[in-house]
């Protein structure tokens, strides 16, 4: 089913600022046409989660463990001998729900020991409710948030190289941990907001950046974003994907998916992570 690229961006609004459901449900039937036609576009538009890999795959030990003091879900290839590159991913603005735990463990099975923080774990853990933990995401303060993950990147320090991919409000974080910590690598923000650019100068890592075409609430800060990486000599490049929305990398998000393109940015990051971690 086609969808109005106008629908598509009231759920963008939606889960992104303080609009009340009613509202929106209310804004859509008058987008889509009628309550029925509503109904059929946001089963296109929600979340429906269905793993890549299993949680149960033999090829990998994962589970949760605390780093820097949040709850955390881990994944590792199984029986293997070392040191592993550790890549740290930082979930959306729904906090870490099943899909971003299947993100982690595709990036074990390329050989990393993915960790996956729970950035609500402060506020009690991701709860089950979407709804309910895109309020809490929305009420909470960015600064403690980066600090628990550079706590996390401290303590993964004597596993090797680190780096990090992040997601929509993740990718902002990813960014942000760009800036903040020197002991990330390598960073590959996913659709991310930009940092203020008086501290690219920080940054010490390579940084791979996907964003989509249709995305204006993130994409109109990029080119000066762009500018400050080239002024201040960070390694980098960037990555448009022609006909996409905010969130194409997740499969488990309707119509807004792209596979195409998450592929692509995809198996770009990961060999962008095992050239830079290895």
């Amino acid at each position: 089913m086609y969808l109005n690229p106008r629908i598509i961006a009231l759920y963008d609004h939606y889960t992104h600022a303080p609009l009340p459901r009613r509202v929106f449900l209310r804004r859509l039937a008058r987008l889509a046409g009628g309550a029925a036609a509503a109904a059929t576009a946001l089963a296109l538009l929600e979340n429906a989660y269905a793993d890549q890999v299993r949680r149960d795959d033999a090829r990998l030990e994962s589970g949760y463990l605390e780093y820097g003091g949040i709850r955390c879900y881990v994944a590792r290839p199984k029986d293997t001998a070392g040191k592993l590159p550790a890549v740290v991913v930082i979930h959306e603005n729904r906090g870490l729900n099943p899909h971003i735990e299947d993100v982690a463990r595709r990036a074990a099975l390329q050989g990393f020991a993915a960790v996956a923080p729970d950035l609500l774990w402060p506020q009690g853990g991701t709860p089950a409710d979407e709804d309910k933990a895109r309020g809490m995401i929305g009420a909470l303060d960015r600064r403690p948030a980066l600090a628990n993950l550079v706590a996390v990147v401290d303590e993964l320090a004597g596993s090797g190289k680190i780096g990090c991919i992040g997601f929509c409000w993740g990718g902002g974080l990813a960014n942000q941990l760009a800036v903040n910590s020197e002991r990330i690598a390598a960073a590959a923000p996913f659709y991310g907001e930009v940092p203020d650019v008086l501290d690219v100068p920080r940054i010490k890592a390579r940084l791979l950046l996907h964003y989509a075409e249709r995305d204006p609430r993130i994409n109109t800060s990029v080119p000066v974003y762009e500018g400050a990486l080239k002024a201040a000599g960070v390694q980098h490049a960037i990555h448009v994907y022609p006909g996409t929305d905010h969130a194409f990398h997740n499969d488990t998000a309707g119509a807004r998916y792209s596979r195409e393109a998450a592929e692509l940015a995809w198996s770009r990051t990961m060999a962008f992570l095992k050239d830079a971690l290895r």
